[in-house]
């Protein structure tokens, strides 16, 4: 479902903004997390696996959806989560606790041996600890899931002549490059400061019409303030929609910017992908109000 957005913004600058509402697709599994883990599981059957291994840190969208698909597709869920203090500290962690209740496992390790999630050994370690199981890297992206990905956008979506998404591991974009016309531009929002994504997201895409929005980050990956916090709530009380602090909202954000400082041309029509998160924003709240800031609307 595409959301049309109308703001006196828009109407002065003669520009067309919908969101496509990627987080209504599933209750439990919302946004690019239902792609990304669609052709996954289907993969991990195939194989014959009854169990998904993946990594994820304290607030993680991924270890969150990843366990909620679990549950409801069958599988054995594990999490190899960043933070060895976090082991008693599940209770008081939103998104682990949930988690937890479906059913997932942990494993809770060093950031140094995290850093280790890639290397063979590593995982050869993991293996002979808990058997066989079919591996999702973190952040779920991997060939399979750029596939899912590539499956956001609708034939309807051609009108638009601009897409926007936020960035994190860059498979989501990827896909949306690969599936997009050739008459649309990609634009992604990292959440995160560096220029690794570009040689990440050029693993997967197959097209050159895109380009990366940084500048929107707010200081780096799961950094907030006053005025991104202000931003999202009066963005809800606007259009009902809600943004997750860490992808979708800056997105937001760096769009309208970019609407004010005229990137974009008169009469151009955007299209962003709300790609969900909204888990996240209970976590978030308990670092804002500890940090005596305002907090995140919610339900």
């Amino acid at each position: 479902m595409n959301q049309d957005i109308h703001t006196a913004l828009l109407q002065q600058k003669g520009i067309r903004l919908a969101v496509k509402r990627e987080d209504l697709i599933h209750p439990l599994i919302p946004g690019n997390k239902y792609r990304k883990l669609k052709y996954n599981l289907i993969k991990a059957r195939d194989e014959g696996s009854d169990t998904l291994l993946t990594f994820g840190g304290a607030y993680s969208n991924h270890i969150a959806a990843t366990a909620a698909a679990g549950r409801e597709y069958g599988f054995k869920t594990i999490g190899i989560i960043r933070g060895e203090e976090l082991q008693d500290r599940t209770d008081r962690n939103p998104t682990l606790r949930f988690a937890q209740e479906q059913g997932m496992d942990f494993r809770f390790v060093s950031r140094e041996d995290f850093r280790k999630k890639q290397d063979e050994s590593f995982i050869a370690g993991l293996r002979r600890e808990f058997g066989r199981f079919y591996l999702i890297p973190e952040g779920g992206t991997n060939e399979l899931a750029v596939k899912g990905c590539e499956e956001i956008l609708a034939p309807g979506d051609s009108t638009y002549d601009y897409v926007c998404c936020a960035v994190g591991t860059g498979g989501t974009l990827s896909g949306l490059i690969n599936s997009a016309g050739d008459q649309q531009k990609v634009l992604g929002f990292p959440a995160l400061k560096g220029s690794f994504l570009n040689e990440d997201i050029c693993k997967f895409a197959r097209s050159g019409n895109w380009q990366l929005m940084e500048g929107f980050h707010f200081g780096g990956y799961a950094r907030v303030d006053e005025t991104l916090v202000r931003f999202i709530n009066d963005f809800r009380k606007q259009t009902g929609i809600p943004l997750d602090p860490v992808y979708t909202g800056k997105m937001m954000y760096g769009i309208l910017a970019l609407v004010r400082q005229g990137y974009f041309e008169n009469g151009a029509s955007i299209l962003a992908i709300h790609t969900g998160g909204l888990q996240g924003i209970a976590g978030m709240n308990r670092t804002l109000e500890r940090k005596g800031l305002p907090l995140i609307d919610k339900d």
